[in-house]
């Protein structure tokens, strides 16, 4: 049975919200693919070299936690769940601001492998980029309906989030495991 609360779709404060998530779902990604064009002025100050490692650091933790959530969810265990997923979303915020911050004033880094394991590189590198573009409205969505206990849309969101959000992590870490040794 639906609640007054899962079925008004449009309230005054979705609304907001909503709103709010569609804004953050264009802004986010282009800003970040605007970093990759600006110039790098005042970078030399600043030692950010130990970031991409952080940056996997943050992605293996939270893929670990997103399997934490979800382990817990199928077993009814919903408040570990939340916690969960709310780690998960935490430590994806930090991931983000170190990456704008990384790739403002970091120097970018080209692969430098060859054969077959380019290939697969760039094929990693490619769905990465694009499912972690598409990731940013479902987190913010499936965040939203959970907190705000609209269950059905939470459930119905999530099932589409947690194995995209889950392969942007890991493939975050193969990423960074690939182009690793080029960093200068």
């Amino acid at each position: 049975m639906s609640t007054v609360k899962e079925s008004n779709l449009t309230s005054a404060h979705d609304r907001k919200f909503l709103t709010l998530i569609a804004v953050l779902s264009v802004i986010i990604p282009v800003v970040v693919a605007l970093l990759f064009f600006m110039p790098k002025s005042g970078a030399a100050d600043v030692d950010v070299s130990y970031l991409p490692g952080f940056h996997a650091t943050l992605n293996s933790l939270t893929a670990v936690t997103l399997v934490i959530g979800y382990v817990n969810v199928r077993r009814g265990n919903t408040r570990a769940h939340r916690t969960a997923m709310l780690v998960a979303f935490g430590l994806s915020a930090i991931f983000l601001v170190s990456y704008v911050t990384y790739h403002f004033l970091g120097q970018r880094t080209i692969y430098g492998g060859e054969g077959l394991l380019k290939y697969i590189y760039y094929f990693i590198l490619l769905t990465h980029i694009v499912l972690a573009v598409v990731i940013v409205p479902l987190v913010l969505l499936s965040v939203y309906f959970g907190i705000t206990n609209q269950l059905r849309r939470h459930r119905r969101i999530s099932k589409w989030t947690f194995p995209v959000w889950l392969y942007v992590a890991i493939t975050g870490v193969l990423v960074y495991l690939l182009i690793s040794p080029y960093y200068a």
